[in-house]
């Protein structure tokens, strides 16, 4: 399994997009400078009043298919 971490700040009133349909994907750097993009519907779960704020692991697998995601503290 292939994991890639990543940080993610994500006001709410932006996320609304994401989480309205209206956009589908979202794009980030991951800490050893890679860009991927994933389907913002995986960052649900961790939406609050404020967004989608922290240290996130996204993992994959052998075939680089979403597999799971998971904040880091």
């Amino acid at each position: 399994m292939n994991c890639l971490r990543f940080n993610i700040d994500i006001a709410n009133e932006d996320y609304l997009s994401y989480y309205s349909g209206h956009a589908q994907s979202i794009s980030v750097q991951t800490e050893d400078g890679k860009q991927i993009e994933f389907a913002a519907m995986h960052l649900r779960e961790f939406v609050s009043h404020s967004g989608v704020q922290g240290y996130f692991e996204l993992c994959f697998d052998a075939q680089n298919r979403f597999k799971s995601i998971r904040r880091i503290d």
